[in-house]
C-alpha cells in the first residue's frame, strides 16, 4: 500500500496506472514508426510530444470516470472492451474538436487512426494479463487475523473482494470457539506461536473480543521482535475501508493521539482558498444560476432560494441556501424528514437540478461567508443532529471542522436515509476529520467532479 494525498492506495492499482499511461504513449509513438514519421524531428522539432501527452491524459482520464481504477476485477472481456473503446472515442472527440478551433493543434489523422487502433488492441490484453498475472503476484501480505471480533468479519469481506489490496488471508485463529468467518480456523489463542512458525505470516491481525487477561502478550512479543508486523484490526479496517470503525473507537484513543486532526494550519489554509474557490466560483457560475433561478421560478409557485437551518463548527446554527427543489411547505405534514428515491415533495425541475447538483451552487455564498468550506462534512439539520447524537457515539466530534458542500463521505457512499447510512457516513467524516489537509481537500474535489458528471448519489 502507499499512502498518497493521505490515503492508503493499493501498489497494483499505482502500477497499473503507470503502466497504462506509458502503453497509451507507446501506441502513439510505434504509430509514428508505423507511417514513416522522423520520430524525433516530429516529437521535438515540430513540438507534438505534448499533442501526445494531452491524448493519453484524456483516454486515462475516461478510464478513471468508468471506475477501470477503483476496481482491477474484470467482470466481462466485451465490457472491457467497451469501456476502453470509449475511452479512445472520447480522446478521438476531444482532438477534433481542438482541431475545430486550430488546426495547427490537432494529430496527424492515419497516426490518431493508428495509434487508437493499437490502443483498443493491447489495452485489454494488457489489463487482463495484469490481473491475472500481477495481481496475483503482488499479494504479498500474508495476514493471520487473532480474534472473534465483528470488526474482523468486515476486514474478511472487505480484503476477499479487494485482491488489488496485496493481502493474503492465511486464517484466524478464534478465542474460545470457531465463528462463522470465511476463511479456516487455525487454532486457538494458545497456538499463536505455533501457527506463526507453520504458516510463516508476516502481518497479524488482532480483534480480539475480549482482550483482558486473554491476550498473549509474551507470545505477540516474541513475534513481533522476529519481524512479524501486528495491528490493531481498527487500523487495518481504516487503511482497507478509508473510514474509521466508529463502534471499536475508544475515548482515550482520541484523547490521546497524536495524529487526530484538525490540525490548525490545516484549516487556516483550508479557509483561504475555499473563500477563493468560493468567490471564483460565484462568478463563473452566475449565468448559469441565473438560468437555474428561472426554470426553478417557472416550474412551481413560490421562492427561487430555499433556505434552511444546518449546524455548522461547533454546533453553531447557520442559514443554508440552496435552489428550491421540493414544492412550497413540502414538511409542513410530515416534519422534517430524510430525503428518499421518488421523493413526491420533489418538483419536475428540482429532480433535475437535484441529478446535476445545481440546487447547491448557492452553497458557493456559504462558503464566502464562512459558514462552510469546500470540502468537510456535510451540514445536518438539527433536528437530525440531535437524534443522531443521542444514537451515535462520536456524532458531534464531526463538528469539530466546518461543514463542507462535498465531502469525503458523499464520494465514497451513496445519499443515505437511515441511521446505519449515518453511522457509516459518520465513520468517513471522523477519517476526514482525522486526515484532514490540503492534498485529501483536492483529492476529493477531483473525485467530485466525477460524482457530479455521472450524477451518482442524488435524490
Amino acid at each position: 500500500m502507499i499512502r498518497l494525498f493521505r490515503v492508503f492506495i493499493p501498489t497494483s492499482v499505482v502500477a497499473l496506472l503507470i503502466s497504462e499511461i506509458l502503453l497509451v504513449l507507446a501506441c502513439y509513438t510505434l504509430a509514428i514508426l508505423v507511417l514513416n514519421i522522423d520520430l524525433p524531428f516530429y516529437l521535438f522539432e515540430e513540438n507534438n510530444y505534448w499533442k501526445l501527452l494531452v491524448v493519453t491524459g484524456m483516454i486515462i482520464l475516461v478510464l478513471y470516470f468508468q471506475d477501470l481504477y477503483a476496481n482491477l476485477r474484470i467482470p466481462s472481456r466485451i465490457l472491457l472492451v467497451q469501456q476502453i473503446c470509449l475511452a479512445v472515442g472520447c480522446a478521438l472527440l476531444f482532438m477534433a474538436f481542438v482541431g475545430y478551433l486550430r488546426p495547427d493543434l490537432l494529430l496527424g489523422r492515419w497516426l490518431m487512426i493508428v495509434g487508437s487502433l493499437g490502443v483498443i488492441i493491447l489495452l485489454p490484453l494488457w489489463r487482463t494479463a495484469y490481473w491475472k498475472y500481477v495481481v496475483a503476484g503482488l499479494r504479498s501480505e500474508r495476514v493471520l487475523l487473532l480474534g472473534n471480533s465483528s470488526i474482523l468479519g468486515d476486514v474478511i469481506a472487505h480484503l476477499g473482494d479487494r485482491p488489488e489490496l496485496g493481502y493474503t488471508l492465511l486464517g484466524y485463529i478464534c478465542e474460545e470457539s470457531p465463528c462463522d468467518f470465511p476463511i479456516p480456523c487455525l487454532g486457538k489463542i494458545g497456538d499463536v506461536r505455533r501457527v506463526c512458525e507453520e504458516l510463516k505470516p508476516t502481518r497479524i491481525v488482532v480483534g480480539m473480543a475480549e482482550r483482558r487477561n486473554r491476550l498473549p502478550v509474551q507470545d505477540l512479543l516474541e513475534i513481533r521482535f522476529s519481524g512479524v508486523m501486528i495491528e490493531d484490526a481498527a487500523d487495518t479496517y481504516e487503511m482497507a475501508m478509508h473510514r474509521v470503525c466508529s463502534g471499536k473507537i475508544q475515548p482515550s484513543q482520541l484523547i490521546f493521539s497524536s495524529q487526530l486532526g484538525p490540525r490548525p494550519q490545516a484549516i487556516m489554509f483550508q479557509n483561504a482558498y475555499s473563500l477563493i474557490i468560493g468567490a471564483v466560483g460565484m462568478i463563473l457560475t452566475s449565468p448559469l444560476m441565473l438560468l437555474t433561478a428561472i426554470a426553478v421560478k417557472a416550474s412551481s409557485p413560490g421562492p427561487v432560494l430555499y433556505r434552511q437551518r444546518r449546524v455548522g463548527l461547533n454546533g453553531k446554527v447557520f442559514t443554508l441556501y440552496k435552489f428550491r427543489s421540493m414544492y412550497v411547505d413540502a414538511e409542513a405534514r410530515t416534519g422534517a424528514v430524510w430525503a428518499k428515491i421518488d421523493d413526491p415533495r420533489i418538483t419536475p425541475v428540482g429532480r433535475w437540478i437535484r441529478r446535476l447538483r445545481l440546487d447547491e451552487l448557492p452553497q458557493l455564498w456559504n462558503v464566502v461567508k464562512g459558514d462552510m468550506t469546500i470540502v468537510g462534512p456535510r451540514p445536518e439539520r438539527p433536528e437530525f443532529v440531535e437524534m443522531l447524537a443521542a444514537k451515535l457515539p462520536y456524532y458531534r466530534q464531526r463538528l469539530a471542522v466546518k461543514p463542507g458542500i462535498t465531502g469525503w463521505a458523499q464520494i465514497n457512499h451513496k445519499y443515505g436515509d437511515s441511521q446505519l447510512d449515518a453511522m457509516i457516513k459518520l465513520e468517513y467524516d471522523l477519517y476526514y476529520i482525522k486526515n484532514v489537509a490540503p492534498a485529501l481537500d483536492f483529492y476529493i474535489i477531483f473525485h467530485t467532479l466525477k460524482v457530479m458528471l455521472l450524477s451518482r448519489g442524488a435524490q
